[in-house]
């Protein structure tokens, strides 16, 4: 039986962060995992086929990166630190020699990025805590050639990107992410495989990109719409979207002719129903 191939562990994260001379910064979210048991549970449920070339956001020290070039056929990084980004072609080097030509990497913020020297179909991820949902929507709209994937992210975060109409915690994340497709809770990491230890668990989310709501309202008025009846959860639509419409008497005329009641909150409702809603911007005038 052939052995699996070798994945960074807490001996190789310290000797690397230690030759870096770095320390993870809380400003940039680095929580490097530290176990290769784990980031063969991320590959595997990320159901990366190897024919696919995958996006990887705040690849740090590698420990994902080498997984996943033993599972794709390609791998691009994007890695906003400089320190980092200029040692990561040498870790692929030293651990997957056979692999160099197969990597990618892209030193930029992940949140500003708009091109990449390859079109990705799958994006496997652990995202920094503090951008992990503008990350998650930044890309989806810049890259319609992501068709699943896989994302780490806070435990609390996950819950709401996944969470359905009429639960307490479905909110702008939940009803945005719709719009591109479908996300699921996966699983829950521990803390203990990460350096340095976050306080919290992480969470994994699995997407599968589905076409958005057949409507004639662009996704940017869709948006405004979800924005707005979010902005105070307790409101009613007709009080919250009076902003947006000119006035409640306005935005009573616009929810009614969407066919949602005007006395209802932001959180019964789903992607088509605030597609319906921005379709209505118009007659307002």
């Amino acid at each position: 039986m052939t052995e699996p191939a070798h994945l960074l562990g807490a001996a190789d994260i310290r000797a690397l962060a230690d030759e870096l001379g770095i320390r993870p910064t809380k400003t940039l979210g680095q929580n490097f995992v530290i176990d290769g048991n784990t980031i063969r549970r991320i590959v595997t449920a990320a159901k990366v086929d190897p024919d696919e070339t995958v996006l990887e956001v705040g690849p740090g020290l590698g420990s994902l990166t080498l997984g996943l070039l033993d599972a794709a056929r390609r791998v691009v990084a994007v890695e906003i630190d400089p320190k980092l980004a200029k040692r990561l072609p040498e870790t692929v080097a030293k651990w997957r020699p056979g692999a160099v030509d197969r990597f990618d990497l892209v030193l930029a913020d992940a949140l500003k990025v708009t091109d990449l020297p390859q079109e990705p179909s799958a994006i496997v991820a652990n995202l920094p805590y503090n951008v992990a949902v503008p990350v998650v929507l930044h890309l989806l709209e810049h890259f319609p050639s992501l068709r699943h994937g896989l994302v780490m992210v806070q435990d609390e975060v996950a819950d709401r990107l996944a969470a359905e109409p009429g639960s307490k915690i479905y909110g702008v994340p939940s009803v945005k992410a719709a719009w591109y497709g479908t996300m699921r809770k996966a699983g829950v990491i521990g803390t203990n495989v990460f350096w340095p230890a976050p306080r919290i668990h992480s969470g994994l989310v699995a997407f599968e990109r589905s076409e958005p709501p057949r409507t004639t309202a662009a996704r940017t008025e869709v948006f405004a719409v979800i924005d707005a009846a979010f902005a105070q959860r307790r409101k009613t639509l007709r009080a919250a979207l009076a902003g947006w419409a000119g006035g409640a008497p306005a935005a009573e005329r616009a929810l009614v002719a969407a066919g949602v009641d005007p006395s209802a909150r932001g959180e019964t409702l789903g992607i088509e129903e605030f597609a319906r809603i921005a379709e209505q911007r118009e007659a307002l005038g």
